[in-house]
Order: C-alpha cells, then structure tokens, then sequence
C-alpha cells in the first residue's frame, strides 16, 4: 500500500523538504552529453511533483547548471531550496586545479552565483571540499557573514570528516553535510552520521545509486568521467557486473526497478536524512519517486545486505588522487 512521503527537516535549524532532493551535476554534461531542454523539463516537473531541493554547483558545466537551473525554477522559486556548492576549481579544459575557500573567495563565488541562478538568496551555500590552506574557521565565518547580509540562508558542509563539522559548527550552525551514501558507499556510518545526529545536523545523501553502477549504467565514452572510476573499470568493473546482476534481480523479485530499490535501502537505513537522485530526464526522476511508495521490509533490507554486504562493491568511489582530498575519507 502507498502513502503519502512526510517532509525532513534539514537539521534542526534548516528548512523543512520534500524527503527526495534532485541533483543537477548531470544535465551539464558530466556524463558526456547532455539534453539541456530536457534538463529543465526535469526540474519543473520535480517541481510540480512536490521535489523541493535543488541541488547544483558553480563548477558543474562551469556556470553551465546554475543557469540551466535558473531556467528551471523561473517563476517556481518560492516553491523550492537552492543548494549551491563551490571552491572547486576548474580548467578550460575541465581540468581539476583544486579548491579555494579564502574569504574573499567565497563571497566571490557567491555573488557569481546569485547572478547565474537569478535569485536574491541562496538556500543553502557550502563549500565542495574542504580547503587544506584554509581553516574551516574562516570559510564559515566568510559564509555566516553573507547570511548576516541575506545572500545566504544556511550553512552546509560537503564531504568533511566528523572533527572538521564540529569545528565548522562552532563557528555558525550549519544544517547539513552533503555526503555520499549508497549500498557501495556506506563508510558515513561509522562516525559521521553519529556526530551529526549528536550535534543536530542533517544530511544531503547523493551518489545513491553509485552514479549509475547499482542500476547498470555505464561510461558512455569521451565526456564521461566515470571512465576514470576504479569501480567501473578493469577488475573491479568486471567483478561489480555480476553483483549488480543480482541486485536487479533481487530489485524485480519484489516489483522494484534498481533505481527503486537501492534508493528504498538508503531510505530505510537513513529515514531522517535527505536522498538526493541524479535525474537527468522526467523517465528517470519519475523512476526514482517511485520508491518512496515501495518501502522495504526489516527482512528485505536483511536480505539485501547479506546479497551485498559492506565489501561487495570492488573499487574505491574516486580515482585515488580525489580521494586523497576528500576529508570524510580520513
């Protein structure tokens, strides 16, 4: 029987949102082409679907998504959250050159922002990594003062360790961390989601479907990063093929598809924190929302997690050089 999905509340001192976000990284081409009037398709119809939380990032497309998104939410921008994330820095030719989360900075890529998107606020605004140069200190404080003039709603953080959002926290309350958390990826487990359950913090929960490899997706060629991704190539690739054959038929043994059921496990492990799908297309986003009215018995979640324990899934999330800026990995 279905039932009507209860809203989260971002931490106790974010927003109330719909219990599915829509992350938009992919409608600007990290996944090779992408079908932009499509995209935007996309975001209304989450939208009007009651999808409250857009998530994008300046460096997406580089400034691409931002505007795509404000396309998107024209005229519908009392009805949703915007969720902005920047400091990565990028080349002309899409290279990675690192972060950069100085103050002055901050408030750069903020009024950037602003300008892209179309609105007089952001949301939620936070940094995508974590600065090795820079205190966390400084980039919050940096964030709070842009709150206190009314750029900014919220503070959230993005892939940092538990020391490091007890630090930020410190500063100014911050209502989220944008994390990744699947069936492939569940390290969050063991000490960060308990230290934001300790300090009252909530969760954005992207990579649910492990871009696209818990539900058989593949790298498309030239354009697509995850060519570059120990779990879809070489050994690794080959060893997680098989597994994922058995989630699928796991998934329809049950009348779910893979995207059903491996969003229905993180709702199920994490009901008080916010999954956020990667839709490109209304096909997929529709797909998606399905699963909020198929939840998973204690037993089928047993199950899958015998199927597919911790280990399963062969290959590190990033290539080893992005993992060795990722904080949360520490």
């Amino acid at each position: 029987m279905s039932k009507e999905p209860s809203s989260l509340w971002l931490g106790k001192t974010g927003p109330q949102v719909f219990p599915l976000g829509l992350g938009c990284m992919s409608m600007s081409g990290v996944y090779g082409p992408a079908d932009e009037a499509e995209g935007v398709a996309t975001i209304r119809h989450a939208i009007e679907r009651g999808v409250t939380l857009i998530d994008t990032g300046d460096f997406y497309g580089m400034g691409h998504n931002e505007m795509l998104v404000r396309r998107g939410i024209e005229g519908l921008r009392d009805k949703v959250q915007i969720s902005v994330k920047f400091g990565a820095l990028r080349g002309p030719d899409n290279s990675w050159l690192g972060t950069d989360t100085r103050p002055a900075m901050v408030k750069t890529f903020a009024a950037y922002s602003l300008k892209r998107l179309g609105v007089d606020v952001i949301d939620i605004y936070r940094p995508a990594r974590l600065d090795p140069n820079v205190p966390i200190e400084e980039t919050v404080g940096a964030i709070a003062e842009l709150v206190k003039g009314g750029y900014v709603r919220h503070i959230g953080l993005s892939e940092v360790g538990a020391d490091t959002i007890r630090r930020a926290n410190k500063v100014h309350p911050i209502v989220d961390l944008q994390i990744e958390y699947s069936l492939a990826s569940r390290a969050p487990e063991a000490s960060i989601f308990p230290a934001l359950a300790e300090l009252g913090m909530s969760a954005t929960l992207y990579g649910v479907f492990s871009r696209g490899l818990l539900t058989g997706s593949k790298p498309t060629g030239k354009g697509d990063f995850r060519q570059f991704l120990p779990r879809f190539v070489g050994e690794s690739g080959a060893k997680n093929v098989a597994l994922v054959d058995k989630l699928h038929r796991f998934a329809a043994e049950r009348g779910m598809t893979p995207a059903q059921l491996t969003l229905a496990w993180v709702i199920a492990k994490q009901p008080t924190l916010l999954p956020v799908v990667g839709s490109r297309t209304r096909a997929q986003l529709d797909d998606a929302l399905g699963a909020l009215a198929k939840p998973l018995s204690a037993s089928d979640v047993t199950a899958l997690e015998t199927l597919a324990p911790p280990d399963a899934i062969a290959g590190t999330r990033y290539a080893a050089e992005q993992m060795k800026h990722l904080d949360s990995e520490r």
